[in-house]
């Protein structure tokens, strides 16, 4: 018997936006709060997500030796020590896109979906054939843009791929926010880039120096209490869980703003 499951992949419109990051990091998140996850790298040829989950040295089989029947599904997910619930299906690094279809993905995801509450698919990248294996299985997407003009124009015609697909389920979240950039009018605000794409605002994730240590260490932010893209990505799984959470204040409160909070000024 199936449980209720649902796939979503995580997109972007161009590389280096913080995709994988977020797909770790909400995994994780999802994990923690006793959910079944799958986190489930396509990105054949660069893969990522494994050396985010600090689990890179324990990959055996991956998606491409599924699909070619080399392994079993069972054999080629990497299940996390510390997060029973979370387990990873690893891309193939010494392989191309061209050697997997979308009809194989789909299967996989459908399999996956008699053991997982929640999939996260890891998107290539850009709109080529990775990408078309990355949506095929998707309920949903979740689409990951950076507050800068060029990010947003790429996202505008993700968007539309996505809906040619038939994918109306299209979440927001935007991700290194820097609330003095976007004062100083250097950086888009949130409320720009979400009126500019139309599409529900589902987590704004501040830039944080702790995501370049996370990516080193393998250790993803949701587990340290200090970081603020941290709380945000908590943020970002419960609201995938159902729950109501309030967006994080990212702007720091100006000084005399403070002086009336002292002093009780209305």
């Amino acid at each position: 018997m199936k449980h209720d499951s649902v796939a979503i992949t995580v997109t972007s419109g161009k590389g280096g936006v913080g995709k994988s990051t977020t797909v770790a990091s909400v995994g994780l998140a999802l994990a923690k709060l006793g959910r079944k996850v799958c986190v489930m790298d396509t990105d054949i040829g660069l893969r990522k997500l494994d050396l985010m989950l600090g689990l890179e040295n324990r990959i055996v089989y991956d998606l491409v030796d599924v699909v070619e029947g080399t392994s079993k599904l069972r054999q080629s997910l990497v299940r996390h020590k510390e997060f029973e619930h979370l387990a990873l299906l690893p891309a193939a690094q010494t392989r191309y896109k061209e050697e997997i279809t979308p009809e194989q993905v789909k299967q996989i995801v459908d399999e996956l979906r008699h053991e997982f509450e929640f999939i996260l698919i890891d998107s290539p990248a850009g709109i080529e054939g990775g990408f078309r294996n990355a949506i095929a299985p998707a309920d949903r997407a979740v689409l990951v843009v950076n507050p800068e003009i060029p990010s947003v124009r790429d996202s505008d015609r993700v968007i539309g791929l996505l809906e040619s697909a038939n994918l109306d389920k299209i979440d927001l979240v935007v991700n290194r926010v820097q609330p003095g950039m976007v004062r100083d009018g250097d950086m888009l605000s949130v409320e720009r880039v979400q009126n500019h794409l139309a599409i529900n605002l589902l987590g704004i994730v501040p830039e944080d120096r702790r995501i370049v240590r996370s990516s080193n260490t393998g250790e993803p932010v949701v587990l340290d209490d200090k970081s603020m893209a941290g709380c945000a990505f908590n943020n970002i799984a419960r609201r995938l869980n159902g729950e109501r959470v309030p967006f994080l204040e990212l702007e720091e409160p100006s000084l005399i703003h403070r002086i009336k909070r002292i002093f009780h000024i209305a």
